[in-house]
């Protein structure tokens, strides 16, 4: 069966990934907040798996985080939480979290459960793709998996290639070298850097976050891109309004 990740880009439109932390605001909105994304029009789903020491998100996402595991957020909740999630929910869904916790849980094990539940990919900043094309690439792929590598504007030609020859979905293009949340529209450096991964001409498509609120940020990010992820924006959103009024948000984007 083809991954869901791959379907969603072959689309011919910009996407629109939104990031969500589990177990935020309460430890029993995260069923709720994806439908409700996905009734809102949203392409994709970025499920962030708190840790405590998460050292690419920005402030909102590390609150948003260190409250999910104060309301007892774990991976193994986390998992339960999202067994029957296919009944309702037809859109590609990614976890995104850092390596010890699925360490922990044991790469298999959890690679495993993933295909079980339904999940197509993952995004791990902490884990080099060195050490994973030669360590789990394997893994991963046996149970379907497909792991979504960070480019930034610091990261080499050379680098940004590899990463491209052993990825199978997109590149996650963070707009800036800054941590997430921390900037608001892009300026000419950002506008440089996508123009300059865009004459590269890799064959994995590329989605951009960081940076991304509104839809000016959005239609900016998407002019060379196949799409955007908005994460603390939405964090900020669901902070202030509760999670019943998702859609306005949405809404708003695009």
């Amino acid at each position: 069966m083809k991954n869901r990740i791959n379907t969603a880009l072959e689309q011919n439109k910009k996407l629109l990934s939104i990031y969500f932390t589990a177990g935020y605001p309460s430890l029993n909105d995260t069923v709720k907040v994806i439908q409700d994304l996905e009734k809102s029009g949203v392409d994709m789903i970025e499920i962030g798996l708190p840790f405590s020491d998460p050292l690419a998100d920005g402030p909102t996402i590390q609150e948003s985080s260190t409250v999910a595991l104060k309301n007892g957020m774990t991976t193994k909740i986390l998992f339960e939480q999202l067994k029957d999630i296919r009944q309702s929910v037809t859109i590609p869904l990614i976890i995104m979290g850092y390596f010890n916790p699925m360490m922990q849980y044991g790469i298999e094990a959890f690679c495993a459960k993933c295909q079980e539940i339904g999940i197509d990919g993952l995004i791990i900043p902490d884990l080099p793709v060195a050490e994973y094309h030669e360590h789990y690439q394997e893994t991963f792929e046996k149970y379907g998996l497909i792991n979504v590598f960070l480019i930034t504007p610091q990261t080499s030609d050379e680098r940004i290639r590899f990463i491209d020859s052993v990825s199978n979905g997109f590149i996650y293009m963070v707009s800036s070298a800054s941590v997430t949340g921390s900037t608001s529209g892009f300026g000419n450096t950002q506008e440089a850097y996508f123009d300059r991964i865009a004459n590269m001409n890799l064959k994995a498509p590329q989605i951009v976050g960081f940076g991304i609120s509104n839809n000016e940020t959005f239609t900016q990010a998407t002019k060379t891109t196949k799409g955007a992820i908005i994460g603390s924006a939405f964090i900020k959103y669901i902070t202030n309004n509760g999670v019943d009024r998702i859609v306005d948000f949405v809404r708003g984007i695009r």
